[in-house]
């Protein structure tokens, strides 16, 4: 995949902006192989079964998400805020006209071992955030768990373009995270990018017309709304447990997430079918 360089270091968020919504986003080579298999198919395969494909793939969910919006143009009545709700409008056929010769982020990174596993463990952390995230709505009764769960698997959406396209600068933040863990992402990102992450990943939710709403879910600054909090909560539990359940925050994690849901600290251990003996401060 040819692609100009990214911006230096000194560059503003302008220019990553720009930089990022000049290149052709790459998905999971796993994605590649199920839509091809789907698409052998495709006079049986219904939208649920593209949704649940697509729903794996952070990357392909926001090119998904941003065509729908120019594809509806004027005639959508109300955004589009769903994964399902976007294929079902678009239809199977179109979809795999429009999704088809994919980049792969495997090929992308293959002279960047140290990023391709980086950008995995991203991407794995998003889908755990998001399975967290669909749970939790279905407990609090949220009206459209989908918009919820869509907003986890998105929130860390900037993470994963830096280890795609700037995977210098995404194993330098990482490696002074790693030096000192007194550290917080944000800061390290400002000193190192001129603008934290999730700047930019605002600036790209109104730069390829994303819904509002999930753009208001992935904003942290709305952290007083449930629905975000629930967002926010499922993207905290995946980061501080993807490396086991031994890290320092995951006590305060869960006083936070049995306040959200009002369930006892074993209804959650059960939800997240853990053993107590397993984590630290239980």
């Amino acid at each position: 995949m040819l692609t100009p360089p990214p911006p230096s270091g000194s560059a503003g968020i302008a220019a990553w902006l720009e930089f990022f919504s000049s290149v052709e986003l790459p998905v999971l080579r796993q994605t590649v192989r199920q839509l091809d298999e789907a698409r052998g198919c495709a006079d049986r395969v219904s939208s649920r079964q593209i949704s649940d494909i697509v729903f794996q793939d952070p990357l392909l969910a926001v090119r998904v998400l941003a065509y729908i919006q120019s594809f509806g143009g004027r005639h959508l009545h109300r955004d589009i805020t769903t994964i399902g709700g976007a294929i079902m409008m678009l239809g199977v056929e179109p979809f795999f006209r429009e999704f088809d010769n994919l980049p792969t982020i495997e090929l992308a990174l293959k002279t960047h071992p140290i990023a391709l596993l980086g950008v995995l463990q991203v991407i794995l952390r998003t889908q755990r955030a998001s399975r967290y995230a669909r749970d939790w709505a279905y407990v609090r009764h949220d009206l459209n768990i989908e918009e919820v769960a869509v907003a986890a698997l998105l929130h860390d959406l900037a993470e994963i373009l830096l280890w795609c396209y700037a995977p210098a600068q995404a194993i330098a933040i990482r490696s002074r995270l790693l030096a000192d863990k007194t550290l917080r992402s944000a800061l390290v990102q400002q000193e190192m990018l001129g603008f934290p992450l999730s700047a930019l990943q605002l600036a790209l939710c109104h730069a390829w017309h994303l819904p509002e709403l999930l753009t208001t879910l992935i904003d942290d600054a709305n952290a007083h709304l449930p629905r975000v909090q629930n967002v926010r909560l499922a993207v905290n539990l995946a980061r501080h447990s993807l490396n086991g359940w031994t890290d320092a925050a995951l006590p305060d994690d869960f006083a936070a997430i049995q306040a959200l849901l009002r369930i006892s600290h074993e209804a959650l251990l059960e939800r997240l079918q853990l053993p107590a003996e397993t984590l630290p401060g239980t």
